[in-house]
């Protein structure tokens, strides 16, 4: 299964949070939290929306890129931005690879965003909409990684033959 990483950049709303961390529980993916946060992480509407899955999370967290970059320095990543030229349909995920998420209200800092400009994908959507949820967003990337990879260690459950539905 192709190791993917997480990265979220000063999220601010815990429920989103809570969200991609079931996410990252659910299909194996690694969470890479960089502050500051806007939120604690005992918040209760962060566990609520993780439900019981904090156990299954792998999560890192770091004080600012420099901090993260210093730990990872040679992370294969790609930044996910409404202002990004290519769809994130047209890259070829590598093993290992960290998807990077910014806040909320901002996204991701834009001179990051203008030092990597071949690092960055969007997700498509209609003009005159500012943005998709973040959580949202997470779920659509991590599941085209696993796509590309076809889908390999994770189980499909709950799968009926056609003489059962």
């Amino acid at each position: 299964m192709a190791n993917i990483n997480i990265v979220l950049h000063e999220p601010e709303i815990p429920q989103n949070t809570g969200n991609i961390a079931r996410t990252c529980a659910a299909t194996g993916a690694s969470l890479h939290l960089i502050r500051p946060l806007g939120f604690k992480i005992d918040d209760k509407k962060l566990k609520r929306a993780g439900l019981d899955y904090w156990h299954y999370l792998d999560i890192s967290y770091y004080d600012g890129l420099d901090d993260f970059f210093s730990k990872h320095p040679d992370a294969d990543f790609y930044c996910f931005s409404t202002k990004a030229p290519r769809s994130y349909t047209d890259v070829s995920y590598p093993e290992n690879a960290y998807l990077f998420f910014g806040k909320e209200t901002k996204g991701l800092p834009e001179e990051f965003l203008h030092e990597h400009p071949d690092r960055c994908v969007r997700i498509p959507m209609r003009e005159g909409l500012r943005s998709l949820n973040l959580s949202n967003s997470v779920a659509i990337a991590v599941y085209e990684v696993l796509r590309q990879s076809n889908f390999s260690d994770l189980q499909e459950t709950g799968r009926l033959t056609q003489y059962e539905w």
